[in-house]
C-alpha cells in the first residue's frame, strides 16, 4: 500500500479562489470557486488518497490541521498570492504531525525552488511543473534521488533532480469527475457566468500561444499542446452526465480548448449525441465553421481573453490576435447564438490612460454578455515579470493582493499611477453594466434561469468590494497629496 496521502487545496483568505486550476489566484469581486483539477489526477492514481478542497467547502486551517493528523503524506498546491499563508499552514501541520511528509506543488515552487525550500522548514520536497507522477512515485516508496522533476534539501543544500518529461498519454490519466464524485460536493462550486451547479474538467494540456502574462503555460502546463482522444473525453462526459444528474453545465477549462479545428469538430461529433450543455475557453482566432460545430454540439458559452482593445498592447503581450479579428469573432458568436464572457486586463505593458479608454470603448462595442476586468499581475516565471522587473515597474513591495486576497495593482508605468488603474477597473464595470441594454440582459438571464437570489447575492458582494476599493484609492491619494484623476481622463 502507498503512503496514506492527502491532496490539499489549502484554506487561505476568506472566499479565496487560488487553488489548483485558478488562472488568476484572488478573492473575486463575487465569490467564485474553480475546481482543483490538477490535483485530481494523482489523487486518482493513488489508492486510499483523498482530495480536500478547503476553500469552497469552508474547511478552516485548524480543521485542516486535524485532518492531516490522519495522513502520512501531504501534497499542497500553493499559489503566488497564498504562498506565505501556505508556509505557515504547513509548519503548523508538521508541528501537529511530525512524521508527515509534505510536498508543495504549483507555480511559486516551480519558479523559485531554492527560495521555497529555504523559506519553509516543514517542506520535504517540491515538484517542478507537472507533478502527477512525481508525487505518486514518492507515495509508492521511490527514493527522492530517483524521482524526476523534484527539488529537496540534502545536508542543508538544495538538490535539483533532472526535469521530468511532460505527460504525453493523457488518456492514461484518471477522470477528474470520478474524484469529484468521491471527494467533493459539486454544489459548492460557483462561477457567476456559468450555470449552477457546474463541473469543470480538462480535455487538453498546454497552450502553444505565447502571451507574455499568462501564468500556466509558462510555469506549469507548458506550451506543448497535448490532447486526450475524443473517445476518452466523450466517455467521461457520458459517465459524468449519468452520475451528476443535477449538474446543469460542463466546462472545459483547458488553456485553449478549440485551438485545433479538426480535433474540435471531431470531438463535437462525439459530444452531440449526449445532449449536454457545455462551455469552454476560446481564442478569437476560432473560425465560424468551428464555432458552428460547437454550437450544434451543445456549447453555450465561451470564455474569451480579449485582454485589450488597443492594437499596440496586443502586440506587446504577443497575443497573436487583432482587434479586427476579435470583432469578427464576436459577431460570429452572436449570429450563432453563442454567449461570450469576455476577459480584459488593465495595466499590461504599454498601458496608458488612452489605451485604457480604448479598451473600455472596445468592450462596449463588442457587447458581450458578461465581462471580467482584472488588474495586470506580473507573476514570477512569466515574460511579463521579467519585463516589469528589468524596467523597475513593480511597486507596492510587489504585493499582488490586499489583506483579504483581493487583487491590487503592483505594476506602475510613467504617467499611470496604480490608484488610477484601480479606479478604472470599477469605471470599466460601471460603464459596461450600467448601460440599459446590459443591465436588462443580466436581470433577464437571472429571471429565465430562476437565479434572482443568486443575482442579489452577487450584486451585493460586488458593490461591497467596489466601495472598499474606492476607499483605498481615496486613502492612497490623500497620503500622496495627489489630486483625484479626472473621470474622463484618456477619453
Amino acid at each position: 500500500m502507498p503512503l496514506k496521502t492527502l491532496f490539499l487545496n489549502p484554506p487561505s483568505f476568506e472566499n479565496f479562489d487560488g487553488g489548483a486550476s485558478s488562472r488568476w489566484p484572488a478573492t473575486r469581486e463575487i465569490e467564485s470557486y474553480w475546481y482543483p483539477v490538477w490535483l485530481t489526477y494523482p489523487a486518482g492514481l493513488l489508492e486510499g488518497s483523498r482530495l480536500l478542497d478547503a476553500p469552497p467547502h469552508h474547511v478552516s486551517a485548524q480543521e485542516t490541521i486535524e485532518i492531516c493528523k490522519q495522513y502520512e503524506f501531504l501534497v499542497l498546491f500553493t499559489s503566488t498570492v497564498g504562498w506565505e499563508g501556505d508556509q505557515r499552514l504547513a509548519e503548523a501541520i508538521k508541528a501537529a504531525n511530525p512524521s508527515i511528509k509534505i510536498a508543495f506543488v504549483g507555480p511559486p515552487v516551480t519558479t523559485a525552488p531554492d527560495r521555497a525550500l529555504n523559506e519553509c522548514w516543514a517542506m520535504d520536497f517540491i515538484c517542478r511543473r507537472e507533478f502527477d507522477y512525481s508525487v505518486v512515485e514518492f507515495a509508492q516508496g521511490k527514493p527522492l534521488n530517483e524521482i524526476l522533476g523534484i527539488s529537496y534539501k540534502l545536508d542543508s543544500k538544495v538538490v535539483h533532480n533532472p526535469d521530468r518529461p511532460q505527460v504525453e498519454d493523457l488518456d492514461a490519466m484518471p477522470w477528474a469527475t470520478k474524484i469529484y464524485k468521491r471527494d467533493l460536493d459539486v454544489t459548492r462550486y460557483n462561477v457567476p457566468f456559468l450555470l449552477h451547479p457546474f463541473i469543470a474538467l480538462y480535455s487538453t494540456r498546454g497552450c502553444p500561444a505565447q502571451c507574455t502574462f499568462c501564468l500556466w503555460p509558462q510555469t506549469l502546463s507548458g506550451h506543448a499542446w497535448r490532447k486526450r482522444s475524443s473517445d476518452d473525453v466523450a466517455a467521461e462526459m457520458k459517465w459524468a452526465r449519468e452520475n451528476f444528474p443535477d449538474v446543469k453545465e460542463f466546462f472545459f477549462d483547458d488553456d485553449t480548448f478549440n485551438i485545433q479545428k479538426g480535433r474540435t469538430i471531431e470531438l463535437c461529433e462525439k459530444l452531440k449525441p449526449l445532449g449536454l450543455t457545455w462551455s469552454c475557453t476560446s481564442r478569437v482566432t476560432t473560425d465560424r465553421e468551428t464555432l458552428k460545430a460547437m454550437r450544434e454540439a451543445g456549447c453555450r458559452l465561451l470564455i474569451v481573453g480579449f485582454e485589450s482593445g488597443d492594437p499596440q498592447i496586443l502586440k506587446n503581450i504577443k497575443k497573436g490576435a487583432t482587434v479586427e479579428r476579435a470583432r469578427a469573432f464576436a459577431k460570429d458568436c452572436h449570429d450563432l447564438g453563442l454567449t461570450i464572457h469576455g476577459d480584459f486586463i488593465l495595466g499590461l505593458p504599454g498601458e496608458t490612460k488612452e489605451s485604457i479608454r480604448n479598451t473600455i470603448n472596445f468592450a462596449k462595442s463588442l457587447d458581450v454578455e458578461t465581462i471580467q476586468v482584472s488588474i495586470a499581475h506580473a507573476y514570477p516565471g512569466t515574460e511579463f515579470f521579467e519585463f516589469a522587473k528589468a524596467n523597475g515597474f513593480i511597486v507596492n513591495k510587489q504585493a499582488m493582493s490586499d489583506d483579504g486576497g483581493h487583487q491590487m495593482a503592483h505594476i506602475e508605468y510613467p504617467g499611470l499611477p496604480t490608484d488610477y488603474v484601480m479606479e478604472m477597473v470599477h469605471r470599466f464595470y460601471d460603464e459596461y453594466y450600467f448601460r440599459p441594454k446590459a443591465a436588462f440582459r443580466v436581470v433577464w438571464k437571472a429571471i429565465v434561469n430562476r437565479d434572482i437570489p443568486r443575482l442579489y447575492v452577487e450584486a451585493k458582494s460586488f458593490l461591497k468590494l467596489r466601495a472598499q476599493r474606492n476607499r483605498m484609492v481615496k486613502q492612497a491619494r490623500s497620503q500622496q497629496g495627489e489630486p483625484r484623476a479626472p473621470v474622463g481622463a484618456g477619453a
